[in-house]
């Protein structure tokens, strides 16, 4: 490499420099330790798209080579939207862990009843029976256990039975999971009923402060729901795929130790249906768990907030669960989370609908679109493009070694 091309690429590797030295001296739980690299990262993005802008793209016209640099740049910078919403939420963050400490007394005060209820269709008998050992290990004084069983098997009542918990079926699988526990609801809608309804899914088991610790935050007479993270006990199929359980996080580590907690900060965490407490009262106002999406937890949180309710997440490991533990498993999982989405986005919940949402919440449901929507088409097409070029000659960007190295090495770096 000549003396020319080292001082052309210095000012790139000066700040890859700063970067490694200066990001670990910050503390990413101040507002000042996030919000400083969040920042930087949203610059080099707004860098890179007025670069692809002003230099990169050709003339247009109908010729393949234009529509395909076009369709390429388009998918481009709405992933790049995506990232600057990503890092704008992620500039602040919330642990409510000494709030919940801090409730403990109020918790053990008023001990209101929680129904604890565990949703099941095919799960085995072994899966099923840790579960509700788990659920019986509360250190929680008022609470009952119901398993609600869309199966109608007649071995699970009999293990209810054998563990003095209670049994709940119905005649039909009507809306699946949402159907199966808003059967149990109306079953339990009497003056014993709880004032919490705790969710469990039936491969969940719980520690025994799930209880005390996600109640604690109900001293907010705003809060209508509680979340806590899913941590698993076996390795997804990336990690077991490619053996890297002991090194590589599974995927939902991220969206369950950063961003919901980011999300809560600005006041947009909403249910992921497993691990979390419900108030009755904020429960009914809205109807019981939503039919209208296979998501019903996440639309969940939309209704309460349209009547005024909050979502608090609780970062604590609380509980642990089964990951999916094939391909097959793993693909029908995030598609059934994709669809759900996409029923929310169309339905009067959605970025654009009718519901009595506030701005923070459409800006939080359109960065779930873009996630969804367009940053997988986007890898996809990232892996095609340089087979295209090599057969074809169709180039996505028209620019140098130099211009590319500049602005794309800064991207790679903060990865």
């Amino acid at each position: 490499m000549s003396y020319t091309d080292t001082a052309a690429i210095g000012p790139v590797l000066f700040i890859i420099g700063c970067l490694i030295v200066g990001l670990p001296l910050l503390n990413p739980d101040t507002t000042a330790g996030r919000a400083l690299p969040c920042l930087a990262c949203i610059l080099l993005i707004a860098r890179t798209v007025v670069w692809r802008v002003s230099e990169t793209l050709p003339p247009f016209t109908f010729s393949l080579d234009a529509i395909w640099s076009y369709l390429f740049f388009c998918f481009e910078i709405l992933s790049a939207v995506s990232s600057i919403l990503l890092f704008t939420f992620l500039s602040r963050t919330i642990d409510r862990t000494t709030q919940a400490t801090r409730n403990g007394a109020w918790v053990r005060s008023r001990s209101r009843r929680v129904d604890l209820l565990i949703p099941t269709y095919n799960e085995e008998e072994a899966i099923l029976e840790r579960t509700i050992i788990g659920a019986e290990s509360q250190d929680y004084g008022n609470y009952r256990i119901f398993v609600l069983d869309d199966a109608r098997r007649d071995w699970l009542r009999d293990l209810c039975e054998r563990r003095n918990v209670g049994y709940i079926t119905r005649s039909n699988n009507e809306h699946a999971k949402a159907g199966n526990i808003n059967n149990a609801l109306r079953q339990l809608s009497n003056e014993e009923a709880g004032e919490f309804v705790a969710i469990l899914d039936a491969d969940f088991v719980p520690q025994p402060e799930f209880l005390s610790r996600a109640i604690a935050l109900f001293r907010d007479e705003d809060i209508g729901c509680v979340q806590t993270p899913q941590h698993f006990f076996n390795p997804d199929p990336l990690q077991h795929g490619f053996g890297a359980a002991s090194r590589w996080p599974d995927e939902q580590r991220f969206f369950f130790d950063v961003l919901l907690a980011s999300k809560d900060a600005w006041g947009v965490a909403f249910c992921c249906g497993t691990s979390s407490v419900t108030r009755r009262q904020a429960l009914e106002q809205v109807g019981g768990f939503p039919t209208e999406s296979v998501t019903e937890d996440m639309l969940l949180s939309f209704k309460l907030k349209e009547l005024g309710w909050k979502t608090a997440y609780l970062n604590e490991r609380l509980s642990m669960g089964l990951a999916p533990e094939g391909v097959s498993e793993y693909i029908t999982q995030r598609g059934r989370w994709c669809l759900g989405f996409m029923q929310i986005a169309r339905s009067k919940w959605g970025v654009l609908g009718s519901a009595n949402l506030s701005a923070i919440d459409r800006i939080s449901l359109f960065d779930s679109f873009l996630y969804w929507g367009t940053s997988f088409p986007f890898r996809i097409l990232c892996l095609i493009a340089p087979v295209i070029y090599g057969f074809t000659g169709l180039a996505v960007i028209k620019a140098d070694a130099q211009g590319v190295l500049d602005h794309y090495a800064l991207r790679f770096a903060r990865r």
